[in-house]
């Protein structure tokens, strides 16, 4: 070991990985823990892809077609509000083994669904893994990166997200090559199971305790072995005579979160998490069936175009990752709303004679926007914003503020494409980055810069 330092407090543990280097050990560890979003995306868009296969399958009304996609969305309400809460409560790394449980046994059981009711039962377990997984993911890359990278860090979760959207199409496009038609959706969605269950391997194997979190809740020993095993230091605990032995776990409730000195950054949080989630929903989870109103109807343009369109997602979110730390994320989420907002407006000016290249790239700009501004700075904002005591829930919270976002864009989208068509559709969703856009403008919070674990003033114990 290379160096020796001396720990006293929980607040000297997250003072030593807020200025500490990056180790071999702490990195693979946020990999690993990306590694879940990772399949979340995946799991998330997977259905999209074979979206005309399953309606046919089924025989699906709209209305029924959009429950199975929003049924997801609920199940991940749940899991996001209860994950962000046991989080906090139990730990990070029991979270981090059991949510991939449920997404492994729910991929299977939606791919080998054999009616609507099964699919719904098993896309809802799908939902509460992936709403468990997030909460817990975002906290562990926050508890193990200095605070220098935090924010960037933090922010590779939105490349992860499009990177897996991506391979939606590239695991669909050898089985539909080889003519497996019809199942074309059982295939994209049991695939889900596979990196689901490698993740979880890496994690049993690799993954410790989040360190902030044990120094809290656990002991001080506890956390300098953590620290001892990620960093390659020697620890020596010094902890004050007045609290000897394990930390007392507090009683956890959801109200923190709305406390006075946390209450104007958690109503800008759900706003981003709504908002982006309705305008992503509505458009990046369709981008399959986008592609084939832009370039034509035959299947391979729906996993091609999709592809495509991803590919701007990817480098809308590589740009924010440079530069999350000189911006900030509330700039970058302005950024990314005026974007938007530019893209559907000029979509609804161009009219239906628009030319297919013109619209492919308002619709490629619109998902480059998304994604490096709040389709990324919502989770962002709501991993930094609070301390580790109350993280799991602040986070969990804007996880569930990104479910109702997609549970009203999954519904949205179909319908209104069915009632007023796509070109009015498209200027009527504008009004919700808009809103975004100025709360945005109105709230003055920005976490890049801050560790809340040593500005703010937060009790440790609770009444």
């Amino acid at each position: 070991m290379n160096a020796e330092i001396v720990i006293r407090s929980a607040r000297d543990v997250s003072r030593f990985i807020d200025e500490h280097p990056a180790s071999r050990t702490s990195l693979m560890i946020v990999f690993i823990a990306l590694g879940g979003v990772f399949v979340d995306a995946y799991d998330f868009t997977s259905l999209g892809i074979g979206v005309v296969q399953l309606k046919n399958n089924f025989h699906l009304t709209p209305f029924e077609l959009g429950s199975v996609t929003a049924t997801m969305a609920f199940g991940a309400f749940v899991g996001a509000l209860w994950g962000g809460y046991f989080t906090d409560k139990v730990g990070r790394l029991k979270m981090f083994l059991l949510d991939l449980l449920f997404l492994v046994a729910a991929a299977i059981g939606a791919a080998v669904s054999v009616n609507l009711v099964m699919l719904l039962a098993f896309r809802f377990l799908m939902g509460v893994g992936v709403g468990l997984d997030f909460p817990v993911a975002l906290s562990f890359i926050a508890e193990f990166v200095a605070e220098r990278r935090k924010g960037s860090n933090v922010n590779l979760w939105q490349m992860m997200w499009y990177i897996a959207a991506s391979c939606t199409g590239l695991v669909v496009l050898p089985f539909y090559l080889a003519g497996v038609g019809g199942d074309l959706w059982r295939v994209a969605v049991g695939f889900g199971a596979v990196p689901a269950a490698i993740i979880l391997l890496l994690r049993l194997r690799f993954m410790n305790e989040s360190a902030p979190w044990a120094a809290r809740y656990v002991s001080l020993a506890e956390a300098g072995r953590i620290l001892e095993r990620t960093y390659g230091v020697r620890v020596t605990v010094e902890a004050p005579a007045a609290s000897p032995g394990p930390v007392k776990k507090p009683r956890l409730n959801f109200t923190k979160i709305f406390a006075p000195e946390y209450r104007m950054r958690t109503i800008l949080v759900s706003i981003i998490c709504a908002t982006q989630s309705v305008e992503y929903f509505a458009v990046g989870f369709n981008l399959p069936t986008i592609s084939t109103r832009l370039f034509g109807t035959n299947f391979i343009y729906a996993i091609l175009g999709a592809i495509l369109f991803n590919l701007f997602g990817i480098a809308g979110a590589g740009v924010a990752i440079k530069v999350t730390q000189q911006l900030g994320v509330r700039r970058i989420a302005i950024l990314g709303y005026a974007i938007v907002i530019a893209s559907l407006v000029f979509l609804y000016l161009g009219g239906p004679d628009l030319p297919t290249s013109i619209a492919g790239l308002l619709i490629g700009m619109f998902i480059f926007g998304h994604s490096f501004g709040p389709g990324a700075q919502g989770m962002t904002m709501a991993t930094l914003s609070y301390p580790t005591a109350i993280r799991g829930v602040g986070t969990g919270w804007g996880q569930s503020m990104v479910r109702v976002g997609s549970i009203c864009g999954f519904y949205f989208f179909p319908l209104l494409v069915a009632a007023i068509g796509f070109r009015t559709m498209m200027l009527l969703l504008a009004l919700v980055p808009l809103f975004g856009l100025l709360a945005a403008l109105l709230i003055h919070w920005e976490p890049i810069g801050q560790d809340p674990d040593i500005s703010d003033e937060l009790s440790l114990s609770t009444g």
